[in-house]
């Protein structure tokens, strides 16, 4: 944090004056949210000893910028390089970017997702976000779990699927994005070898769709 910024001790927010929390205080809760790459949801602020006062007095005073409810970045830090995909992860760490947002995520195809496309169990909570879009895909048993890859984004957790799966998987739902992004996708991973046709297929079979792949794979060889 800047000493400019201390030297300010009080805030116009909501036509009300209010009181900046402690330098100490701003200070500790920086440093928590530079340990976790700069965006925490504000349960794990809270975990990480800062205290719900001084979170909500960092944002009321832009040193803290919300993304969505409930997950705040340090301000001082450069915005996060896929903030929709990063919003989302922090808010529901057990989704799986899925689809059209996976394609993009592994820079696949010419596709730019509308809202970001996320996969969860057929019985968990379905999150509601203001913003960014989100798009809600149900899916269970090893289609949820297998072929989920773990990445970090500017310091936060992305759980995302493969390039085989996310192929296999563009086929299972073939109706609600179009045949001709899947065709696309299968074409260009194939062609750049960043997964095999054995690959795809193994995932194919798992989403049940393998009879439907098969022939496009081998108009392809």
């Amino acid at each position: 944090m800047s000493d400019n910024v201390h030297k300010v001790r009080h805030i116009y927010h909501n036509g009300r004056m209010k009181r900046l929390p402690s330098e100490n205080a701003i200070r500790h809760a920086a440093e928590v949210f530079k340990r976790s790459g700069g965006t925490l949801r504000t349960r794990e602020a809270a975990e990480g000893g800062v205290h719900y006062s001084t979170l909500y007095g960092m944002r009321d005073a832009g040193l803290l910028e919300q993304l969505s409810r409930g997950v705040y970045r340090l301000a001082e830090l450069p915005g996060p390089s896929k903030y929709d995909v990063v919003t989302v992860a922090a808010r529901v760490p057990g989704a799986v970017l899925c689809l059209v947002s996976a394609l993009d995520f592994h820079e696949i195809g010419t596709q730019i997702p509308s809202a970001v496309n996320i996969a969860i169990g057929p019985k968990d909570r379905r999150p509601q976000f203001d913003y960014p879009p989100v798009r809600v895909h149900r899916m269970s048993g090893r289609a949820l779990t297998l072929g989920v890859e773990e990445h970090s984004v500017d310091g936060t957790a992305v759980r995302v699927f493969g390039v085989a799966k996310t192929v296999a998987d563009c086929f299972k739902f073939r109706n609600k994005i179009g045949l001709d992004v899947a065709l696309e996708a299968l074409r260009e991973v194939v062609r750049s070898r960043k997964a095999t046709p054995a690959q795809i297929m193994e995932f194919a079979e798992v989403d049940r769709v393998s009879k439907i792949v098969r022939p496009y794979l081998e108009a392809m060889q």
